[in-house]
C-alpha cells in the first residue's frame, strides 16, 4: 500500500524542483524527506528523481506516479473535509454549472446552514468520473449512467430550444415541428450532454434526423456561431436566456411533442443521510 506521506515528499520535491525547498516546505528535516523518497522508490522497485547540483530531475516513471499521487492526496484531504463537515464538493456539467447553478449556490450560502460549497464545472462524462472515483459529493448532470451505489433524483425538465439570429427566414416562428427540424443542419456543442441521445429518442429509430454541420465543443461557442449567421443549433433555454432578452438570439420552443431533458441530481447511496448531502439536496430540489 502506497504510503501518503512518502507520495507527499515526492510530490513536493517535484513541485520545489529541489529536496531543500520542499523540506521547508513540509516543515520537515532534509534527511527525512530524502529518506521518504528512498523508501518510496524502494517500495515501488524504480528511480523517481535524477539527483544534481541544477536541482532534481523526474524519471519516467516519476512522471508516470506524479498525477495519481496528486489525487491520491487529493482525495485524502477531500475525506478530512468530508469527515469533519467543513467543505461539500459539488460537481456539474458545463451547461448546468454555468447558466443555472449559481443562483442555487448563491441562495444556499446566503441560508448559512451547510458547509462551504466547492463547486467543479466540466464536460458531463469527466464529472461522472469524478464522482464515480469518490471526488464528488454530489453533481448535477445532463445525463447519468445508472450505476450501483448511487442514488438520482429527478432536479428539473429543462426545455430544448432552436436558436437563430434575428434575421433568420425562420426567426418569426413561434415554434419549430419536428419534421421541419428533421431537415435542418445543426451546429453541434460539447460532446457528452447527452443531446444525440436525447434526439434519438425523440425522431425516433428510423429518423429522419437533423445532420451536425459542425461540432464546436462548447455552448458559448455555438451561440457565437450561430450569431454570426453560420446557422441554428439546438440548446438548453436557460443557456441562452440572456441573448433572448438582448435580442441578439431569437429561441424557438419545439412543438408538440416538446423537446426537453430531464436534468439529474446524482450522489453516492452511502451519503444519503450525510446531513451536509441531505441539506444541499433538499435546497435544490425543494
Amino acid at each position: 500500500m502506497l504510503n501518503l506521506v512518502w507520495l507527499k515528499s515526492f510530490v513536493a520535491v517535484l513541485d520545489h524542483n529541489g529536496f531543500q525547498a520542499a523540506a521547508r516546505q513540509l516543515d520537515i528535516a532534509q534527511p527525512t524527506l530524502s529518506q521518504h523518497l528512498q523508501k518510496l522508490e524502494n517500495q515501488l522497485g524504480v528511480l523517481l528523481v535524477h539527483r544534481g547540483r541544477s536541482g532534481c530531475e523526474p524519471t519516467r516513471a516519476a512522471l508516470t506516479l506524479l498525477p495519481f499521487a496528486r489525487s491520491l492526496l487529493r482525495l485524502e484531504e477531500q475525506a478530512r473535509s468530508s469527515i469533519m463537515e467543513a467543505r461539500l464538493r459539488v460537481g456539474a456539467s458545463s451547461n448546468i454549472g454555468i447558466y443555472m447553478l449559481q443562483p442555487y449556490i448563491r441562495r444556499y450560502k446566503e441560508l448559512g446552514v451547510g458547509p462551504e460549497v466547492d463547486v467543479v464545472i466540466d464536460s458531463n462524462p469527466t464529472i461522472a468520473r469524478h464522482l464515480s472515483d469518490g471526488e464528488l459529493d454530489v453533481a448535477i448532470m445532463e445525463w447519468w449512467h445508472d450505476l450501483p451505489g448511487f442514488h438520482a433524483q429527478a432536479w428539473r425538465n429543462e426545455p430544448v430550444v432552436l436558436i437563430v439570429p434575428p434575421g433568420h427566414p425562420l426567426a418569426r416562428r413561434t415554434d419549430i415541428d419536428r419534421d421541419t427540424l428533421s431537415n435542418m443542419a445543426l451546429i453541434g456543442g460539447e460532446p457528452g450532454t447527452g443531446t444525440g441521445r436525447l434526439l434519438a429518442t425523440y425522431f425516433g429509430e428510423h429518423g429522419p434526423f437533423p445532420t451536425v454541420s459542425m461540432q464546436l465543443g462548447s455552448t458559448e461557442a455555438v451561440k457565437q456561431a450561430v450569431k454570426v449567421g453560420l446557422g441554428a443549433s439546438l440548446v438548453l433555454e436557460s443557456s441562452v436566456r440572456e441573448e433572448v432578452q438582448n435580442g441578439s438570439l431569437v429561441a424557438i420552443p419545439v412543438s408538440e411533442p416538446s423537446l426537453s431533458k430531464e436534468l439529474m441530481v446524482i450522489y453516492p447511496s452511502s451519503l444519503d443521510k450525510h446531513r451536509p448531502v441531505y441539506s444541499f439536496v433538499g435546497h435544490l430540489c425543494e
